[in-house]
This record gives structure tokens, sequence and C-alpha cells, in this order.
């Protein structure tokens, strides 16, 4: 059962999305209601693109999908946790890991 969720105005709501194992994040991306209900469906993470205005499975071209292992909600319930088995290379569509790879300072 999913709880009562808080989303934005655009019924968006940002999804952080961590490594089940060792607890690196490795994206955030944003959900809305349809994209988490495919997620949990299927097992494997779904986002709302922005940029492009559609659904997308993380990793549906490059292979590189997300498993589903937890999904959290935060105390407000307005952020989601979700901790996934990352298969392929990562995360980043850099080619990185994380997209968390860079510093400031």
């Amino acid at each position: 059962m999913v709880p009562e969720l808080k989303y934005d105005e655009k019924g968006l709501i940002p999804a952080i999305i961590q490594d089940a194992e060792n607890g690196e994040v490795l994206m955030m991306a944003y959900m809305n209601e349809s994209s988490l209900a495919m997620t949990l469906d299927t097992g494997y993470t779904h986002f709302w693109s922005r940029s492009r205005q559609k659904y997308w499975k993380k990793g549906e071209t490059s292979g590189h999908v997300q498993e589903v292992k937890e999904v959290r909600y935060d105390c407000d319930a307005d952020t989601l946790l979700i901790k996934v088995k990352q298969h392929g290379a990562g995360a980043c569509h850099t080619g990185e890991r994380t997209c968390f790879f860079r510093k400031i300072g």
C-alpha cells in the first residue's frame, strides 16, 4: 500500500537512489504517481523526465538497470529514498557509477 505522499505543484516528488549494499548515493530524479506505481509493479526504477516530458525506465537503453530492494519516504512524506542493486557500470549518463562524482572546492 502506497502512503499519501506530498507531490509538488507539478505532481512530482524527488527520489534519491541509493546503493542497497554500500549506501552510496547514485542519483536523484523525479517521480510522479504513475512512475512510482511502475517502479513498485516492475521492481525496477521508472522516472518522469522533466526535460523530455515522458516516462523512462532507468537503464532501458544502456542495460544499467536499477533493481529495487526497498522504497522509503521521509518524515514529511515529500521525498523518496529508493535502495537498489545497480546493474551495469553505473547510474550516471556520463559513465560514472554515481552522478555525484564531482566536488566543490
